[in-house]
């Protein structure tokens, strides 16, 4: 590519931990090309609630940025995280755990629970938590990252995990590491945007202390204004509350409480749920509400009323509206985090979608004409993207059998997308799910949620009847007794941590 071609400033407006990932990504794959700059004000605080994330963080952190793992958990005071134990979601008193990772072992052409549920109908299985390494660890508080030393078709070979972690401390992390690969970092608060007259593409903001910053490529990373994607560019947002209708939340820390457990918890309230994320050093809450059917302040007395050790703070209260922008790539501005659009943090995907973005955009990467065939391409994926984790977000409040607030009795009853309701239906049948390309959110994700909200299927694959009865027993308790013994033998939580992974204290 010739040099006047290339993209050589790229300008990143606001922190946190969307702005300083795309930061340090852009810094290692671009910054010997390009110089990038970020710009952010300490007088704008950062959302900085999430603490919750999903397995690809670990390829995102250890692959693409190439961060010590050890270091990584130490610096955010990081604790494991096996996947999210739902409590009260399909009846007051249900709970269930939906783990990362895969459920038994495929035969052929067909995923474990389907030999499972031919035993389960017949009274002849233990509940689906059994047959996956992440759910029977996480209620036992055990944890090991997995056995090299196994098979590789065994679950146990490689163990799926995430982490919690301290999302402030994380954007401090990355930023260091940003400005050790080359990242410009510049203190003031953007008062003006400037355009390029004819195609409206940004050319500079301007500073409170009147500097101008270019740059031929912009990063919103501003939060839920969206001071370039939306106030200066007016992309439009599509607004999904009418699925998921909690546009509130109430955030507190509260003092640790041993043991520390290696699992999200989100427990079903009146309108609404309540998260709880355990860290070294202390334990995150939120309660996400619906404001239509409970006022902000029962919501934080609810809160703090469920709190499992002392509150360190007053409950802080954030207002959003589910949905995303209508392109998240407009002219020369790619919006990424909660300036592209927000998906409660229910799945704790928040952070995985920044950093999808950030893959998108490095493999989109344009050249100074901004080709909108690449913004239309980037578009059309993540609005793919943006959907289908939707629908799996949708899916938890509507397979609820709950009708004891107005709040359950609403999401019980309201429409959903035909996209959702087929997945449902098929699933109800007789327990098929086909992945739909790349959703994110694979087999043993809507499996387990669906069984663990009583979407119970009618029958079986057909194949099923082929296997003789024996193996077909065989095949399935072999895999419940092989995982009850080897997570036994694991250490505990607590004990990966101290010894590998103890954080200074703070």
């Amino acid at each position: 590519m010739n040099t006047h071609e290339r993209i050589s400033s790229i300008t990143i407006v606001g922190g946190g931990s969307a702005g300083w990932m795309a930061a340090a990504a852009l810094a290692t794959y671009l910054g010997k090309g390009a110089s990038i700059r970020l710009v952010e004000s300490e007088e704008i605080g950062i959302v900085g609630v999430g603490e919750a994330s999903v397995p690809h963080i670990r390829h995102f952190n250890g692959q693409w940025l190439g961060i010590d793992e050890a270091e990584f958990v130490k610096r955010t005071q990081g604790t494991i995280k096996l996947g999210i134990q739902f409590n009260d979601w399909g009846r007051i008193g249900d709970s269930y755990i939906h783990g990362f990772g895969a459920i038994g072992r495929s035969l052929g052409p067909l995923p474990f629970h389907q030999f499972w549920l031919k035993l389960r109908l017949a009274g002849r299985a233990a509940p689906i938590g059994e047959y996956s390494p992440q759910t029977v660890m996480a209620p036992l508080g055990r944890f090991a990252p997995g056995d090299r030393n196994a098979p590789a078709h065994s679950p146990l070979a490689d163990i799926a995990y995430a982490y919690h972690f301290d999302a402030t401390l994380y954007a401090r992390f990355l930023r260091e590491l940003a400005q050790q690969r080359g990242v410009q970092r510049i203190e003031g608060r953007i008062v003006g945007v400037n355009q390029r007259a004819g195609d409206g593409f940004i050319e500079s903001v301007t500073l409170e202390s009147g500097q101008v910053v270019d740059g031929a490529l912009f990063i919103d990373c501003s939060g839920f204004r969206g001071l370039l994607i939306e106030e200066t560019l007016k992309t439009g947002y599509l607004d999904w509350s009418h699925w998921l209708p909690c546009d509130r939340a109430m955030a507190v820390p509260s003092e640790r409480v041993d043991p520390i457990t290696p699992y999200t918890r989100a427990s079903a309230r009146p309108a609404g749920w309540q998260w709880r994320i355990p860290l070294q050093h202390r334990t995150g809450n939120g309660y996400v509400y619906a404001s239509r059917h409970v006022s902000d302040d029962e919501a934080a007395a609810t809160l703090l009323a469920n709190l499992d050790g002392r509150a360190l703070a007053d409950p802080r209260a954030l207002r959003f509206t589910t949905g995303m922008r209508r392109k998240s790539w407009n002219r020369n501005v790619v919006a990424l985090g909660l300036a592209s659009g927000f998906l409660e943090p229910l799945e704790s995907t928040s952070i995985y979608l920044a950093q999808s973005g950030i893959t998108r955009l490095l493999g989109l990467f344009p050249k100074r004409d901004v080709s909108p065939l690449l913004a239309e391409r980037y578009n059309r994926e993540s609005v793919f993207e943006y959907e289908r984790i939707r629908d799996f977000l949708i899916l938890h409040y509507h397979a609820t059998e709950r009708d004891d607030t107005p709040f359950w009795d609403q999401c019980r009853t309201m429409d959903i997308p035909d996209s959702l309701r087929e997945t449902i239906d098929l699933f109800r049948s007789d327990g098929r799910y086909f992945r739909n390309g790349e959703d994110f959110f694979a087999l043993p994700s809507w499996v387990q949620v669906m069984l663990g909200q009583r979407i119970v299927p009618q029958g079986y694959h057909p194949i099923v009847d082929e296997m003789p009865e024996d193996r077909l027993v065989e095949h399935v308790e072999d895999m419940r007794a092989m995982l009850a013994h080897a997570v036994a033998a694991m250490p505990t939580h607590r004990e990966w941590i101290d010894r590998y992974w103890k954080a200074p204290a703070p």
